[in-house]
């Protein structure tokens, strides 16, 4: 017999009780279909505003699901306040970047680690901050303090907030997309931290990491967190194929004793092949695994079914950050 969705909904928050703080200011993902028996639906929270995912090849054929989740958020979550649906095979940007499926404004922030991060939930496709880097954002205010920063393909900017708030000297943000920037500067100013406007560069990677190395530029800590497919005019992004290429891109602006905080979110990527290549990097002795931070179980299942497309160890997930230290050649 089949499980409803209703049945999984009440399975899911009945896990993720703890999650839920009683000023909702707090992100988390309430359903991760992919795991947790319908792949069809996710579903996250963002402070007081829901977001439902709809990944159904043939968007109407998830809309029985899509109203089922609503009902059941209204029902058993009535301190929401919004909920967007996000169709992610929509025939339209608008129906991509998500509709009110009942309130009419959204939250535009939230807190995590007692740090504020602006969010516009419709501004594309994604909701604007990756709950599932939660982890990592605590490891950037824990261990920066003093140092400085550079954050590559920024997108919103949560690295470097995180950064900030653990007292990071210096934090450069850099991203093709000025509309995501601006998203970090509303960050920063939720938290009163000063906005250097030389520090947010709206600029292409290979660009600016040329730049930097021609002015002789480093950096205690450098974040690398490609999308996983983007091309311009300046090189291309494959995580599939080309992560040491990027890694090697960036190492010459890093400090001796400074650390290499390294993403790949490609799902056909497994664990072990992209241990290989960071292992393989690590040979020449000026690079070294210090650890891997792990994903949050509100993404990777409280009681996860069936078996991910690829296997992710020895990471836990198909988002996979390990944390390097560097030295430089003398």
């Amino acid at each position: 017999m089949t499980t409803s969705l209703t049945s999984l909904l009440e399975q899911a928050l009945s896990a993720r009780t703890a999650l839920i703080d009683p000023a909702h200011e707090s992100a988390f993902r309430l359903f991760n279909g992919f795991v947790e028996g319908c792949p069809e639906i996710v579903v996250d929270i963002y402070a007081a505003t829901a977001v439902i995912h709809n990944y159904t090849n043939e968007p109407t054929q998830g809309t029985a699901l899509v109203e089922e989740a609503v009902q059941f958020l209204k029902t058993s979550l009535n301190w929401l306040g919004a909920g967007i649906v996000k169709t992610r095979n929509g025939a339209t940007q608008d129906e991509k970047r998500g509709k009110f499926s009942f309130g009419t404004k959204a939250d535009r922030k939230i807190k995590e680690h007692d740090t504020w991060y602006a969010v516009n939930l419709t501004l594309n496709r994604d909701a604007s901050l990756y709950l599932d880097t939660r982890n990592l954002r605590k490891w950037a205010i824990e261990n920066l303090k003093g140092k400085s920063v550079f954050n590559t393909f920024a997108y919103t900017g949560s690295f470097g907030v995180a950064a900030m708030k653990g007292g990071a000297s210096r934090v450069v943000q850099v991203d093709l997309n000025r509309e995501f920037l601006n998203i970090a500067k509303d960050s920063y100013t939720l938290n009163g931290f000063s906005i250097q406007k030389g520090d947010f560069i709206s600029r292409d990677f290979f660009e600016q990491v040329g730049n930097m190395k021609r002015m002789n530029h480093s950096f205690d800590c450098v974040f690398i967190d490609p999308p996983f497919f983007s091309t311009t005019s300046k090189g291309k992004v494959d995580q599939i194929h080309e992560s040491a290429r990027l890694i090697n891109k960036v190492r010459p602006l890093i400090n001796d004793g400074g650390y290499l905080v390294a993403i790949n979110n490609a799902l056909f990527v497994s664990g072990g092949e992209y241990i290989q290549t960071l292992e393989s990097l690590c040979k020449d002795g000026y690079l070294k695994i210090r650890e891997l931070i792990p994903i949050p179980q509100d993404f990777t299942g409280y009681n996860p079914v069936g078996k991910p497309v690829t296997d992710p160890a020895p990471f836990n997930h198909s988002t996979k950050i390990a944390v390097l230290d560097v030295k430089r050649k003398m």
